[in-house]
């Protein structure tokens, strides 16, 4: 029946009426409007549809059909469906339910009601939307910086839902590309993280999901300073490095490498290295290499180990003070010396006064 013209539904609608006897048979065909305007109802998919359909007295009769297939003949059940039940809340209703609607329901529904009067039909036509839902999207991935990236996302949903890719990161998460699929031209370390589809139309909530784009490069030293040791101490050079994969680290001194011997011990953890020295001697110092290789590419840094340098202390008997010009003179001061006492004149004195104490006694 694929491909039938309207005319030709419309003649089968009337000998299947006919044969319900809702239509007699000596009525003009044309006096039954089945070209009348239709109304719509929209149901959400899994949703429970209620088709109206009213009579004017109880001596009616009544079908509803979807297309060419009858569904109820009166109050006989045609359809082997179990999800369909005429709904009768009042002797004269006649509607029809259809519970947990799918897209196949979706379609043309006509209630045909013969009364002493005049046949007369109702047509509904059932929209089926559906939420929206992402049925294929790209695996998280792995790319080598300066290349060429291509994410898809495809979702299924009626009314056709929306698609909105984000990346999510500080910098970049106000940016929206509605597409299906993401083109990005010689990515950038920045453009890694993760990456957001998003599906929408205004049937339910959107549905969501991520990608995570992870993108290789090569080492930059973004941490080295140098580092000063007194003698006998321990000192500890600390070198860092941003790389994706994770860097292998190397430690030189001049052309050689340094092992873990000799009283020095490399400890190398993610991003970061360390060379530590427990004891400190004249022999360590110097400038050191930090050699950080991933399969892309090496950088590396130098780093000075020295020796501080002490202050130099003044001699306090090299300089006068500012005390020596309030130094008076007095008995023992030499003529013109206003600041050095005279030994002998003292020790004369402290002689006369001890013959003086002999001679009273």
């Amino acid at each position: 029946m694929v491909g039938r013209a309207p005319q030709d539904w419309n003649q089968l609608y009337r000998v299947l009426l006919r044969l319900l006897c809702l239509l007699p048979t000596g009525l003009p065909v044309r006096s039954v409007d089945f070209s009348r305007s239709t109304d719509n109802i929209t149901v959400r998919q899994g949703d429970t549809a209620i088709l109206r359909c009213f009579v004017e007295d109880k001596s009616s009769k009544v079908a509803w059909l979807n297309r060419s297939v009858i569904i109820f003949a009166g109050q006989d059940k045609w359809s082997i469906d179990p999800r369909v039940a005429l709904e009768k809340r009042n002797p004269l209703e006649y509607s029809l339910r259809i519970q947990k609607v799918d897209v196949f329901d979706e379609g043309p529904y006509t209630c045909s009601v013969q009364t002493q009067q005049h046949p007369k039909t109702l047509q509904v036509h059932l929209i089926v939307q559906v939420p929206p839902k992402i049925s294929n999207i790209s695996s998280d991935i792995t790319v080598n910086e300066g290349s060429n990236l291509t994410l898809m996302c495809k979702a299924n949903g009626r009314p056709e839902p929306l698609i909105t890719w984000r990346h999510l990161t500080p910098s970049d998460g106000d940016l929206n590309w509605e597409e299906e699929y993401l083109e990005i031209v010689k990515i950038t370390r920045e453009q890694s993280g993760k990456y957001e589809c998003k599906a929408a139309n205004e049937v339910s909530s959107a549905d969501v999901k991520q990608v995570r784009v992870t993108v290789n490069y090569p080492p930059t030293i973004t941490g080295a300073k140098n580092h000063k040791a007194a003698t006998g101490k321990q000192a500890t050079l600390q070198c860092e490095a941003s790389a994706i994969p994770l860097p292998d680290f190397e430690w030189y001194r001049d052309d050689s490498r340094i092992n873990n011997a000799q009283g020095m011990e490399i400890k190398s953890t993610g991003s970061q290295s360390t060379l530590m020295v427990a004891n400190v001697t004249d022999d360590h110092y110097g400038n050191y290499t930090c050699v950080a290789t991933n399969k892309l590419g090496i950088a590396n840094a130098s780093i000075s180990l020295f020796k501080p340098v002490l202050p130099t202390i003044p001699n306090p008997l090299s300089e006068s003070g500012p005390t020596d010009y309030f130094k008076l003179k007095g008995p023992g001061t030499a003529p013109g010396n206003t600041g050095s006492p005279c030994p002998t004149s003292s020790l004369l004195l402290l002689a006369a006064s001890l013959l003086w104490l002999l001679c009273k006694c």
